[in-house]
């Protein structure tokens, strides 16, 4: 049986603040583009929505940029290569597309938060779990870090697989909770534009992150990595910067309806 550390001890207390430091020191070094693993975009990239102009200071109060944080977890990392096919492996394409994302939603005056800006795994930062498991230290950090924040959406960038090649397109899971299902609804839209699909979003029940964190949280399946036509989209630079820019779509269009 393990034992719980008690909310208001000091070990906690250095948690939240160490996750606290860690959030705004990856928020600078984004900025700045000196992020660990960090690599640069094209400048329109940096400058620009996905409508490639600046978000107008009344368009941001409408959605209300000043009091929103929004999370974006890029999936696995380090050790944990994720899904793969051959050499190319999810974690490298979840970091591209989060990048992408984080730098839309950014340039479109969102408060956003990149949780890895490099091939690392989060659980690398973890050392106040009393745990031998790799994975839910990782997850459990991840979690630690919406919450600490605080984030108000949290979305979680990964890449599906399946057996066959046939299987494609992209999935947006939710937890069964209204805003959450709004908000991977509004994504899962506008993926499916994207991919030409009609495919509705899901429950993941049994997922860690859509169970455990507060704040209102996604997971987006890209697509699938063992389907050439979507592998195509997801390893080229158009392809994760038209990914991205569709998950940014769906996030401004929810925020717009709450």
């Amino acid at each position: 049986m393990k034992t719980q550390t008690p909310a208001g001890s000091p070990a906690v207390q250095t948690r939240r603040l160490w996750l606290l430091l860690t959030a705004a020191g990856l928020l600078l070094s984004l900025m700045s583009g000196t992020g660990a693993g960090a690599q640069a975009l094209p400048a329109a990239s940096r400058t620009s929505g996905a409508s490639g102009t600046e978000a107008s200071p009344e368009r941001q109060q409408m959605l209300g940029h000043d009091q929103r944080i929004i999370l974006i977890d890029a999936g696995h990392g380090g050790i944990d290569g994720g899904t793969s096919h051959g050499s190319i492996l999810e974690k490298d394409i979840t970091l591209e597309i989060s990048r992408r994302l984080f730098l839309l939603l950014r340039s479109d005056g969102f408060d956003a938060i990149l949780n890895r800006t490099g091939d690392y795994a989060p659980s690398d930062e973890n050392r106040w779990l009393r745990s031998s498991s790799r994975h839910m230290k990782d997850l459990a950090q991840r979690k630690e870090l919406a919450e600490t924040l605080p984030a108000n959406l949290v979305v979680s960038i990964h890449i599906n697989w399946a057996p066959s090649p046939a299987k494609q397109g992209p999935l947006v899971l939710y937890r069964q909770e209204g805003r959450s299902f709004l908000l991977a609804k509004s994504i899962q839209d506008q993926l499916n534009q994207l991919y030409s699909v009609k495919t509705a979003p899901t429950a993941g029940k049994p997922f860690y992150l859509l169970n455990k964190i507060t704040a209102t949280t996604v997971i987006v399946e890209a697509g699938f990595i063992s389907s050439p036509s979507d592998r195509s989209r997801l390893c080229s630079p158009k392809g994760q910067e038209e990914i991205a820019e569709a998950i940014a779509g769906g996030i401004a269009a929810y925020l717009m309806e709450v």
